[in-house]
């Protein structure tokens, strides 16, 4: 395995994955580039990958469906979906798979480098992490990425799990923007931060009928989760 990582990367497009391949080895990346989807998932299991790059328009098997059984063979590995669809309806659909991140084609390789080194190097939040614990009337199992509400079952993505362990273990306390960003993503960067905001958005959706638990936010500052 290369030292700066491995990287299973899925674009039926020959030109761009030419370009794409050759510029990441050429930064000491190991890529093993598949053509769609299904030799995607026969690969997948067989081999140590520290980051997925999927397209989202794939033959056999779509980025979307790839991502989500990708997910559940392996709730850790990050995810990055390269896309041409730029609506954020589509963006949120890509995260609920179980992605962590999304880059909108055309993209330049030093974005593309920068989200790669955001999601390796991103520091560990082991040291906040709880097995189970509840939040108001919700049961929040971190090591299985659940949330329950009765028989009301959320499976979360390990992002989702840390923002909400995160905001959680700061509760009733206002978190700027730039502090959950160097926490869980290890960058401020722009177009990581608006990926916070769609994490957000879904975190509010699950907690939605928990009349207790409110995540805030505060203009201009950043989020606070309101208990009690």
């Amino acid at each position: 395995m290369s030292k700066r990582g491995s990287i299973l990367y899925v674009e039926d497009d020959a030109s761009l994955a030419f370009i794409t391949k050759y510029n990441l080895e050429a930064k000491g990346y190991e890529v093993v580039h598949c053509v769609d989807g299904k030799q995607a998932l026969d690969i997948f299991p067989k081999q140590a990958f520290n980051i997925c790059l999927l397209d989202v328009m794939l033959p056999e098997i779509d980025g979307f469906t790839l991502a989500a059984k990708i997910r559940g063979l392996n709730k850790d590995v990050p995810i990055i979906f390269l896309t041409v669809k730029s609506l954020l309806e589509d963006k949120i659909a890509g995260l609920q798979t179980g992605a962590d991140d999304y880059l909108t084609k055309p993209f330049h390789l030093e974005e593309l480098v920068l989200k790669i080194e955001v999601f390796l190097k991103r520091p560990s939040v082991k040291s906040f992490q709880i097995n189970l614990q509840n939040i108001g009337s919700l049961a929040f199992d971190f090591n299985n990425l659940v949330l329950k509400n009765g028989n009301d079952e959320h499976r979360l993505t390990l992002k989702e799990a840390e923002l909400l362990q995160f905001l959680f273990q700061h509760k009733n306390h206002v978190l700027k923007r730039e502090e959950i960003l160097k926490t869980l993503w290890g960058t401020d960067d722009y177009f990581i931060g608006r990926s916070l905001d769609v994490f957000i958005s879904r975190l509010r959706k699950y907690l939605g009928r928990e009349q207790s638990i409110k995540i805030e936010n505060i203009h201009g500052v950043g989020f606070r989760m309101k208990v009690g």
